[in-house]
């Protein structure tokens, strides 16, 4: 398994070795395996894992205290995925959906408040757009 540095990670995800080291102190990011010199040594799935947050946060507006929530539900749906996939007893599988399917509304709930939120400030700003563009017809209009 390919390992990277600080440095490279910090750079494939656009972000500082500052943020790296906070999100890993707060617990977004799993704490990395380190080398004998106590460098810190990512994988593929670290990256993977900030290159969401990432999503979460950019896309979304998620905050810190929000991504903390979305990484958590993230990885119980990943555990839940997983058991289902390794059972072949129709009982079990049917009980693995059942634990997943509050969890996977939980996060789309998180999704959709978002969503709504930022409808809101669209509206908002589109009414704003608006009132712009008649000022602008009638100060034009009253100019000539």
């Amino acid at each position: 398994m390919e390992k990277y540095k600080i440095d490279e990670v910090a750079k494939e995800c656009g972000l500082t070795k500052r943020t790296l080291r906070y999100y890993e102190e707060i617990g977004l990011l799993p704490p990395p395996e380190r080398s004998d010199g106590g460098i810190r040594l990512y994988t593929r799935e670290h990256i993977e894992r900030l290159k969401r947050l990432i999503n979460a946060r950019d896309v979304l507006g998620f905050s810190l205290q929000e991504l903390q929530t979305y990484i958590g539900i993230s990885e119980q749906l990943d555990s839940y995925r997983q058991g289902y996939r390794q059972t072949e007893d129709q009982g079990e599988k049917l009980k693995k959906l059942l634990e997943i399917e509050p969890v996977v509304g939980n996060q789309l709930r998180l999704i959709n408040e978002k969503l709504m939120k930022m409808i809101e400030i669209r509206d908002e700003v589109e009414q704003f757009h608006l009132r712009v563009q008649q000022a602008i017809a009638r100060e034009s209009g009253e100019g000539q």
